[in-house]
């Protein structure tokens, strides 16, 4: 089974690196560039600078108009943080969010191993339940992989807000975040603002249609896996139904609303849809746009 996962990522990896390697400018290791520079000097502004790239500070004190120059670390850090709780559940026999979940932290480890990048990962519920200490090297991705592979998760509760915490005390350098959750919790807002604000942050919302689209099978019972108990529920009800979507489309507009407005990427997915294109999509965007970010004077 697990040689099975693992030459799926394989495929799915090689076709993203294709497509993004396909565009004229740059290439997929400018994907994984962004949050590895940091500020190494200043000069002063001559024409056709970046005006971003300008430190004010120093330029206010009258000696000219200084730009911030930055250097490349040789180490970069891309750090997974991946929802294993029961709300991830979600899903047909053959596909829930979690699989999807897992499939899309492999597929961006193995990438990201290939740029000589250390990869580290943490799955949560409301307690650490595997925490892998950034390292590099394929062997080391591979090991990784494996572990998310095998995880059997020993809560079924979900605290975003404990989680990120945990994510901002163990990496003590700006790295690459990718946080892979259906964000189905309350309360994490002001840890998720820090988060952006310290890392370079991408958001990834899984979510299956069965949460905002149920089949019509009037009154059934319903197991809630967080809560650990049963409950009926009328699944032909329009009200019923309207609520669930409208519950839906409010929070992904919440927190597609706090990402833009820290900076953070956001991306949500579809379980049942081919995520590979979104992916693609996404980095090709962040490829132009931290390209001419003032990281890049």
């Amino acid at each position: 089974m697990f040689e099975q996962f693992l030459s799926k990522l394989r495929r799915y990896e090689i076709r993203m690196r294709k497509a993004v390697n396909s565009e004229r400018h740059g290439n997929f290791h400018s994907v994984f560039k962004g949050s590895g520079l940091e500020f190494d000097d200043l000069r002063l502004y001559q024409y056709g600078d970046d005006v971003r790239t300008i430190d004010w500070n120093t330029s206010a004190k009258g000696h000219g108009t200084y730009i911030k120059i930055f250097k490349e670390e040789k180490e970069q850090t891309v750090f997974f943080m991946v929802d294993v709780s029961a709300s991830q559940e979600v899903g047909d026999a053959i596909r829930q969010k979690i699989d999807a979940s897992k499939e899309i932290c492999g597929v961006l480890t193995l990438a990201a191993i290939r740029e000589a990048s250390r990869v580290g990962m943490l799955c949560f519920t409301d307690r650490k339940e595997k925490y892998i200490r950034p390292s590099d090297g394929m062997k080391h991705g591979y090991s990784l992989i494996s572990e998310l592979f095998k995880l059997q998760p020993e809560s079924s509760k979900t605290n975003l807000s404990e989680a990120i915490l945990l994510a901002l005390n163990v990496l003590k350098r700006r790295s690459l975040v990718f946080l892979i959750s259906d964000f189905i919790d309350k309360d994490y807002e002001h840890n998720l603002k820090a988060l952006a604000r310290k890392h370079d942050l991408i958001v990834i919302h899984v979510h299956d249609q069965r949460e905002t689209n149920l089949p019509k099978l009037g009154i059934i019972p319903v197991y809630d896996a967080e809560r650990q108990s049963m409950v009926w529920i009328n699944t032909s009800s329009s009200r019923y139904r309207v609520a669930m979507r409208d519950q839906y489309a409010k929070r992904r507009q919440e927190l597609e609303r706090l990402c833009r407005q820290n900076k953070a990427d956001y991306l949500s997915l579809n379980t049942r849809e081919d995520y590979v294109p979104a992916l693609i999509r996404l980095f090709r965007v962040r490829r132009y746009v931290k390209g001419t970010s003032p990281n890049h004077a």
